[in-house]
């Protein structure tokens, strides 16, 4: 997990993971001998097993919270977005996001509203409930045709202004889980975002964003683009000792930004 402003980003927490195969407990585990001496080997305390990301993600964002640290939004890529257990687990703690998530993902549009089909005097009452199949996000973006899109200058970059042309749209997302964790009411609605630069025949990127209108565009794309800078700090982090590497990367954070003071 990286703390990032406009001049600079430093890791703060981070965590473990153990992939499934790598736990003695996990139906998906390889033969328990070889997974235990692997386990030795590698030094993994006996009692950390195998945790999904987005939780990892959500326990160092409760852990950050304890310090006295609250983000006021969070931004992540597909791998964690794509995870409906994630968004609901950064709304129920009332952080706003902006995630990656994959085109196929599946989405109502703001219009769509829950309806009760006539009762026909027997049987269960009908319930309300969305007459709309789902769409993905490429199918609703693609829809919406280029008349949708703007072009957006959200930051200079290396080689000139950062500019490309984007949608952003009103949805509700509709997976599966989303669908049972509201179940009897109505679907949220967020922004489904979508880069489509020119010459594409499509969207090449997708996002889903519950932060407030009056953000904006540029100023939400200015945050996506910022998670290219944990990146490039994660890359340099991973070539090292963790825990040196994040010493030394808190000295330089605090020159450049005492610089850009």
């Amino acid at each position: 997990m990286h703390l990032v402003t406009d001049a600079a980003s430093c890791p703060v927490n981070w965590r473990l993971f153990v992939p499934e195969q790598w736990d003695a407990a996990s139906p998906r585990a390889e033969d328990p001998a070889a997974v235990t001496a692997r386990r030795r080997r590698c030094r993994i305390p006996a009692d950390v097993g195998h945790v999904p990301k987005w939780q990892l993600a959500l326990d160092m964002i409760d852990e950050l919270e304890s310090w006295g640290l609250d983000p006021p939004l969070v931004v992540a890529d597909e791998g964690y977005g794509q995870a409906g257990a994630f968004r609901l687990g950064l709304t129920g703690r009332g952080i706003p996001y902006v995630v990656g998530v994959r085109s196929d993902t599946a989405l109502l549009g703001a219009g769509a509203c829950r309806t009760v089909a006539p009762y026909r005097g027997t049987g269960r009452r009908p319930v309300p409930r969305y007459r709309d199949k789902p769409r993905s996000a490429r199918q609703i973006v693609t829809a919406a045709g280029r008349r949708a899109l703007h072009t957006v200058t959200w930051r200079p970059g290396s080689k000139g202004p950062l500019r490309s042309r984007f949608a952003a749209l009103r949805v509700r997302p509709a997976g599966r889980m989303i669908r049972r964790a509201h179940a009897g009411e109505e679907l949220p609605e967020c922004w489904l975002l979508a880069e489509w630069p020119p010459g594409e025949p499509e969207p090449v990127k997708y996002w889903l964003s519950t932060l407030p209108r009056r953000w904006g565009l540029e100023r939400t794309l200015s945050w996506i683009s910022q998670r290219r800078r944990c990146v490039r700090d994660h890359e340099r982090l991973s070539e090292h000792h963790e825990a040196m590497v994040l010493w030394a990367m808190i000295i330089l954070m605090g020159r450049r930004l005492a610089r850009s003071n």
